[in-house]
């Protein structure tokens, strides 16, 4: 399968050429900062299955003391994947232009979701990470 993303303004694309894994929603604090959301969108990815196609020149990063973080459109601001010590990790999962055809499989942190948000019945929950 190939997928293809890119950024809001859409000066920054790339391609999988792989498939996607473990799709999940994070509730925490930090994801609701980081995405501007109620949640994050994410799912993982091998970082061999992973290229950018145009504009890598436009991207920035914010890395944590652990190795851990996101790039960035510096033109738009969208946030396009998360990275683990400079390598891709997973892709956001709204910046992607085609049917991933994989559903969020659990929605973890849900103990520090957003006071305003309602998470349905029946959806699987997580207080923490699974």
């Amino acid at each position: 399968m190939t997928l293809t993303g890119e950024c809001f303004c859409g000066s920054v694309a790339y391609q999988i050429n792989g498939p996607l894994r473990d799709a999940r929603s994070c509730h925490c604090s930090r994801c609701r900062k980081a995405f501007s959301a109620q949640a994050s969108a994410y799912a993982e990815v091998a970082a061999a299955d992973f290229s950018w196609t145009r504009g890598e020149a436009l991207l920035t990063n914010y890395v944590d003391q652990d190795g851990f973080g996101f790039r960035f459109c510096k033109q738009c601001g969208s946030t396009l994947c998360g990275i683990y010590q400079d390598q891709v990790h997973g892709i956001t999962l709204g910046c992607l232009n085609d049917d991933p055809q994989i559903e969020i499989g659990r929605h973890i942190y849900t103990g520090s979701k957003a006071s305003w948000e309602v998470i349905p019945a029946g959806v699987v929950q997580f207080e923490k990470d699974a």
